[in-house]
């Protein structure tokens, strides 16, 4: 008995994760509207150190040290969902559009998940496109409570969600000045590599790790193409 609630349990993970099809209108997990799991059944679609990142056996998806999961897959017009869950200090942040995982600070873009008590300012609190632009409303959230975030990415305009409001929005065509953000305020040098406009809009996907002593932990992250 032991053994079969063991195999169940690890069933249940990869289900909660999403199913291992590239087809989800075939897929035997229920899948529909063309949503699979981001990193296959498991983690067979990640990129990854096995050593930092692991999945319990209820499907929620943790780091131990601030290094980066990414899709072995690049994606181009897409939308990606997941739960994300809050720890007190949590600095970390989903990356779209990364054309270098070596070097993705400065080529990707983030949305950040954070805790607000923490990173508050603008640029960097929750939802917000980190660094270019602020998020829309307070996103102050409570830790310890699943909240659900959606991005968008259709050519170079990107949008973001928290559990169902908009918060936030770039037109990467916007961003012609390496430095400077349209809005006049300074990218953080770190950023301020290359200008966002140039950027390619086909790249993979990843989540930030464990930032210092807070954790992070994601579950249910699918993703479908769009049409553009």
């Amino acid at each position: 008995m032991k053994k079969i609630l063991t195999i169940a349990a690890f069933a249940a993970s990869l289900f909660i994760l999403g199913c291992a099809t590239n087809k989800c209108e075939n897929c035997e997990c229920g899948c529909q509207g063309g949503w699979v799991p981001l990193f296959g059944g498991g983690l067979s679609g990640a990129d990854y150190d096995p050593q930092i990142w692991s999945v319990s056996k209820d499907g929620v998806l943790t780091a131990t040290k601030d290094v980066p999961i990414f899709s072995k897959k690049n994606w181009e017009n897409f939308e990606l969902e997941f739960d994300f869950l809050l720890d007190n200090g949590t600095n970390s942040g989903v990356f779209v559009y990364c054309s270098d995982a070596k070097n993705y600070v400065p080529k990707s873009i983030e949305v950040q998940i954070a805790d607000n008590a923490k990173f508050a300012k603008p640029r960097t609190d929750c939802g917000s496109i980190y660094g270019l632009v602020p998020a829309e409303f307070d996103t102050a959230l409570p830790v310890g409570i699943w909240q659900r975030m959606k991005v968008r990415c259709e050519g170079k305009k990107i949008d973001a969600w928290i559990n169902g409001r908009h918060c936030s929005k770039m037109d990467m065509s916007k961003w012609t000045d390496e430095k400077t953000n349209p809005d006049g305020s300074a990218i953080p040098p770190w950023l301020a590599k290359g200008k966002k406009c140039d950027l390619p809009t086909c790249g993979k996907i990843g989540f930030q790790g464990k930032h210092g002593k807070a954790n992070i932990s994601l579950r249910n992250i699918r993703i479908k193409n769009i049409s553009k």
